[in-house]
């Protein structure tokens, strides 16, 4: 059983490394292209004869790479070494397991050319059956060491010598390679250096010198290829959501063009449908640039890792004057390195939309929208003590009907407003105590941040039920600083004072506790279950996951300078709004981030304490901004 696996080990690897590409079958005297792929020689002969136009150089079949052919032609490409041992190592252990279908040897005492069963260690001969007998019957040869053909010896000496360590001198057989001339790029003997490498221009060293520099080299390089691939990830990251937000947006404007048809059926349905089509083909085009720069990325560095894992293999399994000898093609292909660049997304091309108007028989039902850019929409609430009139908006959430819910932290009440800012109702009192920040589940619920409680309202906003977020004895160790909610309702909840993020299911019951020192702000959940908070001291904004791990940790800054983050929400497609200001809370403004922490640019300027905010079911971003709410379209 074991031979047997043996035997299938041999066969796997042979077939995966072994093989010549050309003729499929077991390298013969393998030679190396400039591109680092090996083929047999006969079949890189018989590949170049069928490309007489261009004889003078070969397209390797497997990447397409071009290498010149040497004056002295095909045999003057370089040997694969290492390729040759593996072979013939291969060959020897399939002939030990009796599975290679070598040429049985003739006998060698004799003219009749018969099947040698047998060799004689004394004589250094394979014999025959009947020579065999000879030697039994000879009493000169009757004590000579007979090994038959079941013994491994017979095996190794049919295999022949492996080769010597000590590579010798091509031009001084004699010589053994000791210098490495670092001018002509090539190994040398004692002779050749004394000879041919005499001059002042060249420079040549020890081969161990040589291969111990070289070997640093290569390693600076395959870790300046580790930092590429990093640099590539995060280029894949972007493109990734680039085309995933492009497609949630071209989705939402053929939703608000459906809409605006829908208003005006009669009129418009072929004009709708035609800037339909104008918003795809511009999403389609956008995606397949995006797509073409990402497949790009993607080509370079599968095409360098192509190069990483031969020049890898290279260095683990080819000796030392190997090495050296493939020096200059292995130098030569790892200057991709220097050359690795990826095309970052073009973040403004990921956004359509879609300004609807009026319609009558000779316009368009809107024009797209190619460039982001918002603008005030609706800014509602007078101050004063009065319902309905705001004092210090706080926390802000939209309502699945469109409405709007605002807490106010100088009257502690939570009041709801329509979308254009029509006082309806408020509750305070003996329902809420201190009503802070508020979310809205995806069945329409709204939770509440009261003091040490999260309170759920239903659409009446009466209190259907309570929970705490921390023990008893902590309550004056307790500042409920966000709250937020995900898909699934699961209901995360941030405490500055306690610094810990607890996620909750939506009765209540504690899923885990996320204890982190920079918790101090507000709350958010983006994609792929990760929390996004900011810390106001520190002038951060931190993103972790639901288990704790941190994806990423950056300064919040407003010209160049430190800024206080106050309030962070999430659009549909993951990307991240975050309100700053400074102590003055003058000239306050939103900033927009990639899910990645990336600073994209600005949304709103010229707020006056954007304490929270949140975007409509339409897309709209709500702000509560100092006395007064705000709310600004994508124009």
């Amino acid at each position: 059983m074991a031979e047997a696996a043996a035997k299938s080990v041999l066969g796997t690897i042979s077939r995966g490394h072994l093989e010549c590409p050309i003729c499929c079958c077991r390298f013969t005297d393998p030679k190396m292209l400039d591109c680092l792929h090996s083929f047999c020689l006969n079949c890189l002969k018989e590949f170049t004869r069928r490309q007489l136009p261009k004889a003078h150089e070969i397209t390797c079949p497997v990447c397409r790479r071009i290498t010149a052919v040497p004056d002295t032609g095909m045999q003057g490409l370089p040997n694969c070494f290492f390729l040759s041992s593996l072979v013939d190592e291969f060959n020897k252990q399939e002939r030990l397991l009796g599975d290679a279908p070598a040429n049985a040897p003739t006998c060698e005492e004799c003219d009749e050319g018969l099947e040698a069963v047998s060799r004689c260690l004394d004589c250094c001969k394979f014999i025959c059956k009947k020579c065999l007998k000879a030697h039994e019957r000879m009493k000169s040869m009757r004590h000579h060491r007979i090994i038959g053909k079941e013994e491994h010896k017979f095996a190794e000496a049919l295999i022949g010598p492996r080769k010597k360590d000590n590579l010798k001198c091509n031009k001084h057989h004699n010589q053994d390679i000791c210098l490495y001339c670092e001018t002509c790029k090539t190994l040398a003997c004692a002779a050749c250096a004394a000879l041919d490498h005499r001059g002042a221009e060249h420079e040549y060293r020890e081969v161990a010198d040589a291969i111990r520099s070289y070997r640093q080299n290569v390693g600076e390089i395959l870790q300046r290829f580790e930092q590429s691939k990093e640099e590539f990830k995060v280029a894949d990251d972007s493109l990734s959501h680039s085309r995933n937000r492009l497609r949630i947006k071209v989705a939402r404007a053929c939703k608000d063009i459906t809409t605006k048809e829908e208003e005006e059926i009669s009129k418009i349905r072929n004009k709708s449908r035609l800037l339909r089509d104008k918003v795809t083909q511009i999403g389609e085009a956008r995606d397949r640039t995006f797509g073409e720069v990402q497949k790009s990325n993607r080509d370079k560095m599968e095409r360098a890792e192509q190069i990483v894992a031969t020049v890898n293999d290279l260095m683990q399994q080819a000796d030392d004057f190997e090495l050296l000898d493939l020096k200059p093609k292995v130098m030569h292909n790892l200057q991709f390195q220097s050359e690795l660049e990826f095309e970052q997304a073009q973040h403004d091309l990921s956004f359509i939309g879609v300004k609807c108007q009026d319609v009558v028989a000779d316009t368009d039902i809107g024009e797209v929208l190619q460039e982001e850019n918002w603008q005030l929409k609706v800014e509602f609430g007078e101050t004063g003590p009065e319902d309905g009139k705001l004092e210090c908006p706080a926390g802000v959430a939209c309502l699945t009907n469109g409405d709007i819910a605002v807490t106010d932290m100088e009257k502690w009440k939570l009041m709801v407003f329509t979308s254009t800012g029509e006082y309806k109702k408020n509750v305070g009192g003996e329902q809420l105590n201190y009503p802070g920040f508020v979310a809205v589940t995806t069945g329409g619920l709204l939770l509440v941040a009261d003091k040490k409680y999260v309170k759920v309202l239903d659409s009446s906003l009466s209190v259907i039920r309570q929970f705490a977020t921390s023990p008893d004895d902590a309550d004056d160790k307790t500042d409920l600083s966000g709250i937020t909610v995900d898909k699934e309702n699961r209901i995360a909840v941030a405490d500055s004072k306690r610094t810990i993020i607890s996620l909750h299911h939506l009765d209540g019951s504690l899923i885990r506790t996320i204890p982190n020192d920079m918790v101090a702000g507000g709350l958010a959940i983006g994609i792929g279950e990760r929390l996004i908070f900011t810390n106001i001291n520190e002038s951060k904004l931190i993103c972790i996951t639901y288990t704790g791990d941190e994806v990423f940790n950056v300064d919040t800054l407003l010209g160049g300078e430190p800024v206080w983050p106050f309030g962070v929400c999430c659009d549909d497609a993951g990307d991240i709004y975050v309100s700053v200001g400074v102590e003055e809370f003058d000239s306050c403004e939103v900033h927009h981030y990639s899910p990645e922490g990336v600073f994209i640019g600005r949304v709103a300027s010229g707020l006056n304490g954007p304490f929270s905010l949140t975007f409509t079911p339409s897309g709209d971003l709500v702000v509560a901004d100092g006395v007064s709410v705000k709310i600004f379209q994508r124009v």
